[in-house]
């Protein structure tokens, strides 16, 4: 891979939305973003949250040129809401980043009673896509990036337990969300490809760094991550490269995931990432979608 995030040119006149901008790696991402002339949407459920970020960024970057928009990604009825005044601000969205994500191990559900990592990892972004999805430019540089996570790989879909209550692995929710993420990148870019469209859709994930998604975690696992990320994790900026790569680069055709390729995937240089045979299933795919059509109440045609 010859592409070099240095060389990007200006994408001014160009609108990207970067959910969780906030805080992590969505942060990170909306700076560098910002940085190559974007105007970012901050979607973000702390409106106090996301203001001290755009101070933040305008401190590094004056002239970046941001906007605020809140979004619960756990309520459908934000992320309608959040669609509509996008579309009564904004004709137009070039770049989709669904960044934004929780990992709880505390049995938490949304108002509607699912479990809330899925709720707010795959169906908010899932329906967000759905309603975005006509605003963007017909060309390979309108982008849909999804991030998945290494959690992926010993996950699978619990369509008869979504909310994980019968199992003992208190991981197995997350995995299951970062799972949906990566397998409905996969079939929108199918389905965009069939359709003849030329938008792309795919997968990232960061490899590992303390992004805020360990604050739930127990003490002892907490401090253990603390101890232990100098010598196995990397800064959310390095984290952000992944999604940087599959939002700009040219060398990017749709349906790929990407990651760190460096000691178990953790850091290093971004290239094509492991993953499960599971996730390679269109079956299994084209069950999820359709269980979130149904979920969501909103047909997704692309």
């Amino acid at each position: 891979m010859n592409f070099k995030l240095k060389n990007i040119p200006s994408q001014k006149g160009r609108i990207a939305i970067v959910t969780g901008a906030n805080n992590g790696i969505g942060f990170e991402t909306t700076l560098a973003m910002a940085n190559y002339d974007f105007k970012v949407i901050m979607a973000c459920r702390n409106l106090a949250k996301a203001e001290k970020a755009k101070s933040d960024i305008l401190q590094k970057m004056p002239d970046a040129d941001l906007d605020i928009l809140q979004l619960d990604l756990s309520d459908l009825e934000s992320v309608k809401a959040f669609a509509n005044n996008f579309k009564n601000k904004y004709n137009q969205l070039d770049v989709l980043i669904n960044n934004a994500g929780v990992l709880i191990y505390s049995g938490k559900k949304n108002k509607e009673g699912i479990e809330l990592q899925f709720a707010t990892n795959h169906l908010g972004h899932f329906l967000l896509t759905n309603l975005l999805l006509e605003l963007m430019p017909d060309n390979s540089a309108s982008r849909i990036v999804a991030l998945s996570s290494i959690a992926h790989k010993e996950a699978r879909i619990h369509f008869g337990d979504l909310n994980c209550e019968t199992t003992d692995d208190k991981g197995a929710a997350y995995g299951q969300s970062k799972l949906a993420n990566l397998m409905f990148a996969d079939e929108l870019n199918r389905r965009l490809k069939k359709n003849n469209k030329k938008i792309i859709a795919l997968a990232v994930h960061p490899g590992g760094s303390d992004s805020g998604l360990f604050d739930e975690m127990s003490k002892v696992m907490y401090y253990t991550f603390k101890i232990l990320s100098p010598f196995i994790l990397h800064s959310n900026a390095s984290a952000a490269k992944p999604t940087l790569f599959a939002a700009l680069s040219p060398e990017v055709k749709g349906g790929e995931y990407f990651g760190p390729q460096g000691f178990m995937e953790f850091r290093g240089k971004v290239g094509v990432a492991k993953r499960s045979d599971y996730s390679k299933r269109e079956d299994i795919a084209l069950e999820l979608w359709q269980l979130s059509e149904e979920m969501t109440e909103q047909s997704f045609e692309v």
